[in-house]
């Protein structure tokens, strides 16, 4: 498989754990996922720093969970 698909799989993975910390903590709703409290959460966690991109993938799943 090409690189490119375990690239956007693990971020789609790391994107979920931090979402559902979210949800955790109270974070139910995209406005109030801002990347320093999603970047706060993937600390908590122990996930390394999230991209830019993996904070709007964060922002994009908390409507759907």
């Amino acid at each position: 498989m090409p690189r490119e698909w375990y690239v956007a799989h693990n971020r789609m993975l790391k994107a979920m754990r931090i979402a559902i910390a979210l949800l955790d903590t109270g974070v139910y709703t995209p406005q109030r996922a801002r990347n320093e409290v999603i970047r706060h959460t993937a600390e908590r966690i122990g996930v390394h720093p999230p991209s830019l991109t993996t904070c709007r993938l964060v922002r994009s799943l908390l409507p759907l969970i």
